[in-house]
């Protein structure tokens, strides 16, 4: 099969649309500078992004490459199915929550990023080991994503993987180099429209082709491999525990979620993004579960890709694209490819401004308290540029878009949420129990295994089963990693308190302030001379904070 010049042509005019959408946006964001800083309005679109556009570009977000096809391949994969493969309803849930619970504390205290709290209460050593993980999690989505763009176009079009991954990146790292979030707002609404219509009217095509058998038969029946609806087997209910846990409430621990409530132009705006997000992000999730029941219901040697079938190839990461090429017409194909380079890119963009944000707000204007606004621009630009080639280089280190996206949520549920959870609601915690919890929680968590990159388990939990010589750990490990991780932050807290109160220890080792302050209210910490307001923790603001704390010590 020779370059499908129809569908590059098509999907070159997507690219130009979308570049065009992030010009145009990026003069919005030069004219918003005059009204706010530059940090805000490159990172938060100056805090006036509507309900509307915030609703679409929350989702967007979240409906990616990674979602779109990795739920095709969870689905259609016989070990997994649709009892595996609930990321739309998990999703869901997460934004749910973060609606309840997060959303409003967040906006009304004026952070720049999610580790404001951190940088505000521990100091800016804790806040930048925190930073790392947050990285890496947006690094692996950046990576996922064009993954599953690169598999999409290679299959499609017949381009060489690289060079759909490298174009697809590109394309992405310049519009958000552009505009900054408002780019990456802004074109999110009109990939999201596209993904919508396409994938909509891709699922008929493949729902009637006379190939695959019906899939309400195939649902439950043994037919050409087990029923894709899948099933949890007694032993398997706490790994699927698990699972539902690191890709729903996990999900708060991405900055992603955070910048989008914060972006947003009130409160009670940034909760009615989370909860019509929530209802949206199911309905997209749709068309991925019909095709890979189709892939599932189907006897692919009666088709041109031949036997064995995909899964047999070892290419049920690909599922969706196979579908695309071999069950539904050419033109519909293309249409296809569209759908998936609008979701790979809005949320490539994601991770790419999502990363931006923490290294410049919460490491770099803190080592240059001095920087001047173009200096900062040129920070993000950079950041942006070394975070799309860092995931970029990844997308060539693995062929599995679920496990790569399990892996990021994973770090963001395992390592970051306990501690935001903490920082935001336990009043008891201090800068000692929070780097405590870290260490020790992301040892539990090594100590623990992973499949996903070929970690041997250091500790067998129980319930586990020895396979060709590999221990595999059927408890639910991350949720004790998270747990342990949520416990230790408060226990450590609670006893460097009590030492540096009952002077067990001298208040000369007390490196963190915790003795001055005693845990306070994180609302009190972040406030200034304005007495009850709650205002943007600025470098200066921060500065001034600690500032008092020391003229106290010297006291």
């Amino acid at each position: 099969m020779g370059l499908n010049v129809p569908g590059l042509i098509a999907t070159v005019g997507f690219y130009v649309a979308v570049l065009a959408t992030g010009i145009w946006a990026s003069k919005r964001a030069k004219a918003k500078t005059t009204t706010g800083t530059v940090t805000e309005v490159a990172l938060l679109g100056g805090r006036t992004i509507n309900l509307a556009v915030g609703i679409f570009t929350m989702t967007a977000t979240w409906v990616g490459g990674g979602f779109i096809l990795g739920i095709a391949e969870a689905v259609y994969s016989p070990q997994k199915g649709l009892a595996w493969a609930l990321m739309p309803a998990y999703y869901s849930v997460s934004f749910i929550i973060g609606g309840l619970f997060f959303a409003k504390p967040m906006r009304e205290r004026k952070y720049v990023t999610m580790m404001d709290p951190f940088q505000i209460k521990y100091g800016k050593t804790v806040a930048a080991l925190m930073v790392i993980p947050a990285i890496i999690v947006d690094v692996l989505w950046v990576a996922c994503t064009l993954m599953a763009l690169g598999g999409t176009i290679s299959t499609i079009l017949d381009m060489p993987y690289v060079y759909s991954v490298v174009l697809s990146a590109a394309v992405a790292i310049v519009y958000t180099l552009l505009g900054g979030l408002y780019s990456v707002a802004y074109t999110d609404v009109i990939q999201l429209i596209l993904i919508f219509i396409a994938l909509w009217l891709c699922v008929p095509f493949i729902l009637l082709n006379p190939i695959p058998l019906d899939i309400s038969l195939t649902a439950f029946n043994h037919t050409y491999q087990p029923p894709w609806t899948g099933r949890v087997e007694t032993q398997d209910i706490c790994k699927w525990l698990d699972d539902f846990l690191v890709l729903s409430v996990g999900a708060l621990g991405f900055q992603c979620f955070h910048q989008r409530t914060l972006s947003s132009s009130s409160a009670a705006k940034a909760q009615i993004t989370c909860f019509a997000a929530a209802l949206m992000i199911l309905i997209l999730g749709i068309p991925s579960v019909l095709i890979g029941a189709v892939a599932a219901s189907t006897d692919w040697n009666q088709t041109d890709y031949g036997a064995p079938s995909p899964y047999e190839r070892g290419e049920a990461y690909g599922i969706l694209p196979i579908c695309l090429q071999y069950l539904v017409p050419p033109y519909v194909s293309i249409i296809g490819i569209a759908a998936v380079a609008a979701a790979v890119m809005s949320s490539t963009d994601s991770g790419l401004i999502s990363s931006t944000s923490m290294f410049t707000s919460n490491i770099y204007k803190n080592i240059r308290k001095e920087a001047s606004d173009r200096e900062i621009q040129w920070v993000i630009r950079i950041a942006v540029i070394v975070t799309g080639v860092v995931g970029t280089s990844l997308t060539f280190l693995d062929n599995s878009i679920l496990g790569l996206w399990v892996l990021g949520a994973d770090v963001g549920y395992c390592v970051i949420l306990p501690q935001l959870i903490c920082v935001l609601f336990c009043p008891v915690s201090n800068g000692y129990g929070a780097g405590a919890g870290y260490f020790l929680g992301i040892l539990l968590r090594i100590l623990s295994g992973e499949p996903l990159i070929f970690l041997p388990p250091a500790i067998h939990f129980p319930g586990g089963q020895i396979i060709d010589g590999v221990y595999i750990q059927q408890a639910p490990v991350r949720t004790v990693a998270m747990l342990f991780t949520l416990l230790c932050v408060l226990f450590f807290s609670y006893l460097f308190e009590q030492l540096f109160r009952r002077h067990v220890l001298p208040q000369r080792w007390d490196v963190l302030g915790v003795s001055n302050t005693m845990a306070p209210r994180l609302d009190q910490a972040s406030s200034i001379a304005d007495g009850e307001t709650m205002t943007i923790m600025s470098p200066s603001a921060l500065e001034s904070s600690q500032a008092k704390v020391e003229e106290n010590t010297q006291l």
